[in-house]
């Protein structure tokens, strides 16, 4: 399949790549300029590497960068930095997303375009009776208020989830919602749930970058996998870190 990847640079990000190029798609990765990846991925022969960010982008390159892709995969986060979490574009996700959908529709082929969007567990399922404790949402609402990424995390899935749905028939979407997100040199037993199985806040899990790769790879392989989830928000954890 040809893939574009978004946040390929990450650290989930690099772990998508290596997933993907391991198992012989064509992938194209949008990075930040001077970003560094690891040598074995950046001169992997399947690997093409764009350097930019699709809000730079005007809509006739973007129509372009995704003119043969299948799947867009979404690693895409915010810095850790209090410039990457307070300045423009502080709905980095989300912007991004929308320049995508407007592009997805206007391209010539009518071929349906798959995305797979990383986000977090902290975000509800509005389509769903998600219960959280009343403690959890004031923190929650108090996240939304204070750091933009939440926020941005939560109108990114809403947009996917309400108006793609509704308005764009050439996209399907699955959300992947990781718990606490850990490094590990390879990949491990997960679970992937529709819902939270614990609080986000005040019982987190944790849930491995590679096994998030892992299966963003599943989804995109597994046609059966695919129809499961399609149109959902699965929540992965990582098996020895459940109650169950």
């Amino acid at each position: 399949m040809n893939i574009l990847v978004l946040g390929g640079s990450g650290n989930t990000g690099q772990c998508i790549l290596n997933k993907l190029l391991w198992d012989n798609h064509n992938v194209k990765a949008v990075v930040r300029k001077n970003s560094s990846l690891p040598n074995f991925i950046k001169s992997h022969e399947k690997l093409t590497i764009i350097e930019g960010n699709v809000l730079g982008f005007t809509e006739q390159e973007i129509i372009l960068l995704i003119q043969d892709c299948d799947v867009i995969v979404s690693s895409l986060g915010h810095n850790l930095t209090f410039k990457g979490m307070f300045c423009n574009p502080r709905l980095l996700v989300t912007q991004t997303l929308k320049k995508l959908s407007i592009a997805i529709q206007n391209k010539k082929t009518n071929n349906t375009v798959k995305i797979l969007l990383m986000n977090s567990s902290g975000v509800q399922n509005r389509d769903l009776n998600e219960y959280i404790s009343f403690s959890q949402k004031c923190i929650i609402l108090l996240l939304k208020m204070l750091l933009p990424p939440h926020l941005d995390n939560e109108k990114a899935a809403n947009f996917l989830r309400a108006e793609i749905t509704s308005n764009n028939s050439k996209i399907e979407w699955v959300i992947i919602r990781p718990d606490s997100l850990i490094d590990e040199n390879t990949a491990s037993q997960y679970k992937a749930y529709l819902s939270p199985i614990r609080s986000a806040i005040f019982d987190a899990g944790k849930t491995s970058r590679i096994n998030v790769a892992h299966f963003m790879s599943e989804l995109i392989s597994n046609t059966k996998l695919w129809e499961e989830w399609k149109g959902k928000m699965p929540v992965l954890y990582n098996k020895h870190y459940t109650k169950l």
